[in-house]
């Protein structure tokens, strides 16, 4: 290889990583020279208002998505930068986009499939070069910070999408439909002998065929593959108790994180975790070794993974019920061969207490408990299509950037509909990456004939995008747009009462409402202290009552339209 091609990483003494504008330069000199196979270009801009840039490599020249999937050819895309203290992939994708672009027979290895790259996603992070932000972290000697310009974790941002980066991810994940993704990181956490730990897309959570491809067929080949190339592989660290050897537990990748957002839309995702405590050079070549193989197996299994994908997306409309939310099933694990370190407790010499540390002299290999299997916990049954109103645009735009299609109506109607009313609720305390995000929720069914306004839009299932659609809209997803805060404003009411003039309609409301009555006696049975508090019975009252209520509190403004002549 000519100095002219070579990576500043290869260049350079094994730990050091590329700056932006160094990066951005190579691809866009690679471009230059090999037009015939690779178009690299800006595809948005940053919260701070950095270009983000991304490649295409396509060995016969077809660089626009639409004819690549009208083909029926798989694709193949490499994130990286999303973490910019985790730089590896920066510099293992600029070599691999190299060694494309100048060697035939790897060119021939990919065949039809084509690899779409984003070099450095989060580019703000990554111009904040410093050396101190990774506090446990072996080299480079500098890198890139976690948060954006508006200092969000981008691994947080893909359904609420609060950041320029994210409608610019979400533009062109959505324009590429990728079959497999690689999104490139570092851990932290527990200490062994393992360079690369693996996050894949949770095979259940995945489900259907695509999900049975990946458990039985794609995570063997990887495993296998890389120990093959001297890279053992180990799933990522995520114990259960204090130790690896105590078990550990597939991470449940939820839609906030790039491979749950990448399962809504049925699509393969990894996360490859290299270890922190190994050099960057050993986390280099791990990186790069894990995305050649995943993009291997892509290669020689795109037709049987694109096969996969497009039964899975037909069934969820029909399926009697989709799953919401995942927990872990601790009574089925596996054995998995794992490297590790003796672990050791010992005298903290900051306080009295004892500490937990890893003796690199005591290296071990044995079985592990390894849970990988996750149950449903949370099911809803599909309706044929939901109702939007208008009143909502942010969600609105959220649903399009993910090629949603929306169908205004054109007149007025009312139409019959089921929402949910939310009972209870728990509201962070504090902010989770900008937003107040909802945990437990109580709901209830409630059926009601709603008058739609021309301009409300219908979303009706039955199309590529119905799990996005379902796990979005369905308040009980684990990161829908519910739990995200975009529908907080139905959850207080707009009107309220002066306590001296409502006692007395508080009796009327009383006599004139046996249902009403019946519940505040029932709820003084089991609130005696309560009983007692003038405030706190005039806002019961106040609160259930028929004459005074305010329908649209409490009720989540997504209507399930379950009835298909509506739709005509």
């Amino acid at each position: 290889m000519t100095p002219d091609w070579q990576t500043p990483f290869e260049r350079g003494n094994g730990n050091q990583t590329t700056p932006w504008a160094e990066c951005i330069a190579f691809h866009q000199r690679l471009a230059q020279a090999f037009p015939q196979w690779l178009a690299f270009g800006e595809i948005g801009r940053s919260d701070g208002g950095v270009p983000i840039h991304a490649g295409v490599f396509s060995t016969d020249g077809v660089f626009e998505p639409e004819r690549v999937k009208a083909a029926g050819r798989a694709v193949f895309f490499n994130n990286n930068g999303i973490h910019p203290g985790e730089p590896e992939g920066i510099d293992a994708c600029m070599a691999l986009l190299r060694d494309l672009c100048l060697d035939e027979a790897k060119r021939r290895a990919l065949r039809d499939t084509v690899l779409v790259y984003i070099p450095a996603y989060n580019v703000d992070g990554v111009l904040d070069r410093g050396d101190t932000s990774r506090v446990n972290q072996v080299g480079p000697e500098q890198f890139g910070f976690r948060g954006n310009a508006r200092h969000l974790d981008l691994n947080r941002d893909f359904v609420k999408a609060a950041s320029r980066n994210a409608w610019a991810f979400s533009r062109f994940f959505t324009a590429w439909d990728p079959d497999v993704m690689v999104d490139t990181h570092t851990s932290n956490g527990a200490d062994y002998q393992h360079v690369v730990t693996l996050i894949p897309t949770q095979p259940d959570k995945l489900g259907g065929a695509t999900g049975a491809l990946l458990r039985e067929r794609m995570l063997p080949a990887l495993y296998a593959t890389m120990a093959a190339r001297g890279e053992p592989m180990c799933p990522y660290v995520n114990t259960l108790k204090d130790t690896p050897e105590e078990g550990i537990a597939d991470f449940l990748d939820t839609p906030r994180f790039s491979t749950g957002y990448a399962a809504l839309h049925h699509c393969i995702g990894f996360m490859p975790e290299t270890h922190m405590l190994k050099t960057f050079a050993q986390r280099y070549h791990g990186t790069r070794a894990l995305v050649d193989c995943a993009l291997a197996f892509t290669v020689a299994q795109g037709a049987e993974i694109r096969a996969a994908r497009a039964r899975d997306r037909a069934a969820v409309a029909t399926a009697p019920a989709w799953p919401l939310q995942w927990v872990l099933d601790e009574s089925q694990s596996t054995r998995f061969r794992f490297r590790g370190y003796r672990a050791q407790r010992m005298a903290s010499a900051l306080g009295p207490w004892t500490r937990l540390r890893y003796d690199r002299s005591q290296p071990f290999e044995e079985d592990i408990p390894y849970h990988d299997r996750y149950r449903a916990s949370v099911q809803v049954a599909p309706p044929r299509a939901y109702l939007l109103p208008q009143a909502w645009p942010e969600v609105a735009a959220r649903l399009r950037l993910n090629g949603v299609e929306l169908q205004p109506l054109a007149a007025d109607r009312t139409i019959a509909v089921e929402a949910w009313r939310v009972l209870a609720h728990e509201k962070a305390p504090r902010p989770f990456e900008g937003q107040h995000l909802h945990g437990r929720l109580e709901l209830q069914a409630e059926p009601l004939h709603y008058t739609a306004r021309a301009g409300d839009w219908i979303v009706p299932l039955g199309r590529a995008t119905d799990r996005y659609v379902i796990e979005t809209l369905e308040p009980q997803g684990a990161d829908s747009f519910f739990r995200w805060g975009f529908f907080d404003a139905v959850l207080d009411r707009k009107e309220t009462y002066s306590d001296y003039l409502f006692e007395d309609e508080a009796l009327r409301v009383l006599e004139a409402e046996p249902a009403t009555r019946a519940a505040f006696e029932a709820w003084k049975q089991a609130n005696p202290a309560l009983a007692a508090d003038a405030t706190a019975v005039l806002d019961f009252i106040h609160r259930h009552c028929a004459r005074y209520a305010e329908p649209a509190w409490r009720r989540v403004p997504v209507y399930r339209i379950s009835d298909a002549g509506a739709l005509a």
